[in-house]
């Protein structure tokens, strides 16, 4: 059985130095890929030292919301160059807008509607990062849709939102990915989200080093842990976890350009 962590961030200070033991876990746990997310540019080369280290890890470049502070005109150039720069790049973000932590919504959406059409030009996906902010969201790439013939692929990553929201976000063609909050006990409009999700567009996700799922809630987040996201959702589903995870992976590797290797038999 393999999985894909389809958004971590293991340059974070926390696993500095643990890398190795890392690695040995997520291997045990079957977790054959990993996208890596990037909240800067800035951390472009970290990154992708990782990834010289580490062949199972695809990486992303972009700008969080909540770092829209940091844009600056010629960030959108930076962010296109170092995407072109390196074929292990499949997907800007993340990006996206967030209404929870930050009211500086003209930024927000000038720096994702510049990364959206980044994405656009280079035919990339976007990981997207969306807080209180649905309805906004959707109304950009709504209007970008309808300005541009070229469509707008993606996934609402480390998804919280309503049945009714996740019904937008599917009708525009996006990848709905959960995360450890799904196994939490009162994140009921969550799991109710995650059942209406059709299988060919479900992904998972630790999001770590955020957001342990049970049973390892509290602890540091890692990307053996997707693991835990997988059977929880396959028991809210009703499916075998066999049948879950070969689902997933092969969303995963569909959507950002992913070749696995082969299992061995």
């Amino acid at each position: 059985m393999q999985l894909i962590d389809t958004h971590v961030h293991i340059n974070f200070d926390v696993f500095q130095g643990n890398l190795g033991s890392l690695e040995q876990r997520w291997r045990e746990a079957g977790v054959a890929h990993l996208v890596h997310s990037c909240v800067e540019p800035n951390e472009f080369q970290e990154i992708r030292s990782i990834a010289d280290r580490f062949p199972e890890l695809s990486f992303a470049v972009g700008l969080h919301p909540l770092d829209v502070d940091k844009w600056t005109e010629g960030m959108a150039d930076q962010i296109e160059n170092l995407a072109s720069s390196d074929s292990r790049v499949v997907a800007i973000g993340e990006t996206g807008l967030d209404l929870f932590k930050a009211d500086n919504y003209q930024q927000q959406e000038l720096a994702f509607i510049s990364q959206l059409e980044i994405a656009q030009k280079l035919d990339l996906p976007v990981i997207i990062h969306c807080r209180d902010a649905a309805p906004q969201l959707r109304k950009i790439i709504l209007d970008l849709k309808r300005r541009s013939p070229k469509p707008v692929k993606g996934v609402m990553h480390c998804w919280g939102g309503t049945p009714e929201e996740t019904e937008w976000f599917l009708e525009l063609g996006f990848y709905i990915s959960f995360s450890g909050i799904v196994t939490f006990k009162k994140a009921q409009q969550i799991k109710d989200s995650a059942k209406i999700v059709p299988a060919d567009r479900l992904l998972i996700e630790t999001d770590c080093p955020f957001l342990a799922p049970v049973p390892k809630r509290g602890k540091t987040n890692e990307p053996s842990f997707v693991r835990y996201v997988a059977e929880h959702l396959a028991e809210l589903r009703k499916v075998p976890l066999a049948e879950l995870a070969s689902q997933t992976t092969a969303n995963a590797c569909c959507l950002f350009g992913i070749e696995l290797p082969k299992e061995n038999s």
